[in-house]
């Protein structure tokens, strides 16, 4: 009686130290939930390294453009793109749509243009922005951000392993001042499953990061684990050198 005392109590302060791990507020979906209202796409996506561009070049009339129809480069490090041409050009912190008249214009000074724009820019690789997906996943890591990730496009790519307390799923929204709180709220996937209840579905923005928390059980085999491990290590070691010495006697 006196054992099993114990470790309800010991049960009980995990669950208390973990529920106290997580701080979030159901209030704070409303963020989330605000890029349904916005109009993500491709033209108003801001380049950045090492995301990769193809320019097409179709209605230049007087002589070749095979130097930038068709190209497809990475934005270097420096933030520029380079064509043999016309050199480099600076595509960092552009929409495709404002490097296309850039390079309009400098074409402009090489060849005829018609009225209409002959340039066209199209992202084939979105590299620079990502979203984060923690914890008690197969695949943890960072995603690439292609504007239109949802949360349960992105966890059903991460794959919650059996340690993942799926009741408790935190999405977190970052913030870049010190003085503003991070916006997050909670998730219980097994219920969005179960129930088909996809309002809390929302549409991940660039930076985003999901934590998947480990059950009271997983978080305890963890523990155990972290304890075991180095002595598992120094015992391993002995036993290696052990041997070595026995070998060398032989």
């Amino acid at each position: 009686m006196f054992f099993k005392s114990i470790k309800l109590t010991t049960l009980i302060l995990i669950m208390t130290s973990l529920s106290g791990c997580f701080s979030s507020n159901p209030k704070d979906i409303r963020a989330f939930l605000k890029p349904y209202d916005v109009n993500v796409t491709a033209e108003n996506y801001i380049l950045q390294p090492p995301d990769e561009i193809q320019t097409f070049c179709t209605k230049v009339t007087g002589t070749s453009v095979s130097g930038i129809h068709g190209q497809r480069q990475r934005i270097r490090p420096d933030g520029k793109i380079s064509f043999e041409d016309i050199g480099d050009v600076e595509a960092a912190g552009k929409t495709p749509e404002q490097l296309a008249e850039i390079l309009r214009l400098k074409l402009m000074e090489y060849y005829e243009l018609t009225e209409e724009s002959p340039i066209d820019v199209q992202i084939v690789a979105y590299q620079s922005k990502v979203y984060y997906v923690l914890g008690q996943v197969s695949a943890p890591g960072p995603r690439t951000y292609t504007g239109r990730d949802s949360f349960l496009n992105a966890i059903t790519i991460a794959q919650p392993n059996p340690m993942a307390w799926i009741e408790r799923i935190q999405v977190i929204r970052p913030s870049a001042h010190k003085d503003t709180k991070p916006e997050i709220f909670e998730i219980n996937l097994d219920r969005m499953i179960a129930h088909g209840d996809t309002s809390k579905n929302v549409l991940l923005q660039e930076g985003d990061i999901i934590y998947v928390p480990p059950t009271v059980l997983g978080w305890m085999a963890l523990k155990i684990e972290e304890f075991i491990r180095p002595i598992a290590r120094a015992f391993s070691g002995a036993y290696i050198v052990r041997r070595g010495m026995d070998n060398e006697r032989y």
